[in-house]
């Protein structure tokens, strides 16, 4: 798949362009309202009583801040946090090292929790709900159980696909919370904190040009305002102006409505060999070249979001929005 500005995955290389970025403190985070007003009540209530707070699951689209989430929510309960994901806990001794190093109250963050091995998985639950694992040692008539008591810890995971979680682990996560997409002014405000963060002097709106086109993601609204910040310094005087914006942004090739040249290929593709559809995914996988499964879960949400894009029964259908969008005649049915 080519890399593009417009992908909330992370890229490898601002892993630690994005740590200088990330907001500490709930009231530092922009967006997500009433996640941010749930989670606010949660913690302060078990700093109140004392006890670790219930354990927190975040879903939603790569790229809207679950990973900040766990971070913040560590530094208000003043505690430590330790970050793993799904992948790299191989086995129940893994997930044991990493539990049996927690202090009282700590968290404990698994990004992709969806991806957790199922043996891992069986382990994990009793040391949610009591605090404890259960672990057998050796093999055959020699094995024997091992009980080891953990202090009590908040565990915070975070996916991309909730839907793959198997219904004991999300039972139970005590607070559930979906992020959404981002509105553009929230947005906006996100752009022009990272500006001040950067030092980056943006003039008159055109940190609403770069928020209109950052598909309500902050780490692409990050990513494109560092893209244009480089057209600032070395096509202008180094202050992006609504101008430089607009002109770094058609040259990166992300229209008004967060579309890149690869979205531009798949509707194309559609309306010009298929009418417009119905079309099936594995037609559309072999005509762009892409997976089924990346076109699936990379590329058409976005489009189904902004209403460009449809599944039917008959397969994948384009709108009216989208000939209205090229400034092409829908064609006659």
């Amino acid at each position: 798949m080519d890399e593009r500005i417009v992908s909330g995955e992370a890229l490898e290389q601002e892993e630690f362009e994005e740590l200088s970025l990330r907001p500490q403190r709930l009231q530092q985070y922009i967006g997500q309202h009433q996640v941010k007003d749930n989670l606010t009540v949660f913690i302060e209530a078990a700093r109140m009583r004392e006890e670790a707070l219930d354990h927190v699951l975040l879903y939603g689209p790569p790229g809207l801040g679950k990973t900040t989430l766990a971070t913040i929510i560590a530094n208000e309960l003043g505690v430590q946090i330790r970050t793993t994901s799904g992948p790299a806990i191989e086995r129940p001794g893994d997930l044991a090292a990493v539990l049996t190093a927690l202090e009282p109250g700590d968290v404990l963050f698994i990004d992709e929790i969806h991806r957790l091995n199922r043996a891992v998985e069986e382990v994990l639950y009793p040391a949610m709900e009591d605090f404890f694992l259960d672990i057998v040692i050796g093999k055959g008539p020699s094995a024997r159980s091992v009980k080891l008591d953990l202090p009590p810890f908040t565990l915070v995971g975070a996916t991309t696909r909730a839907g793959l979680l198997s219904a004991p682990l999300r039972d139970r996560f005590g607070v559930l919370s979906r992020l959404e997409y981002y509105t553009e002014a929230d947005l906006n405000e996100i752009v022009q904190r990272t500006a001040q963060v950067l030092d980056v002097e943006m003039a008159g709106t055109s940190s609403v040009e770069v928020a209109r086109r950052s598909r309500g993601t902050p780490r692409v609204a990050n990513r494109i305002l560092r893209r244009v910040r480089d057209f600032a310094q070395v096509r202008g005087d180094g202050i992006i102006t609504d101008a430089l914006a607009k002109e770094a942004l058609d040259l990166l090739q992300v229209d008004p409505l967060g579309l890149d040249h690869i979205d531009h290929k798949l509707l194309k593709n559609l309306i010009h060999t298929f009418r417009g559809g119905p079309v099936g995914l594995d037609t559309i996988a072999a005509t762009v070249g892409e997976e089924p499964d990346t076109i699936e879960d990379v590329y058409e949400p976005y489009l189904m979001q902004i209403g460009f894009l449809q599944r039917t029964p008959r397969g994948r259908v384009v709108t009216p929005l989208v000939y209205e969008h090229f400034k092409l005649e829908v064609p006659k049915q």
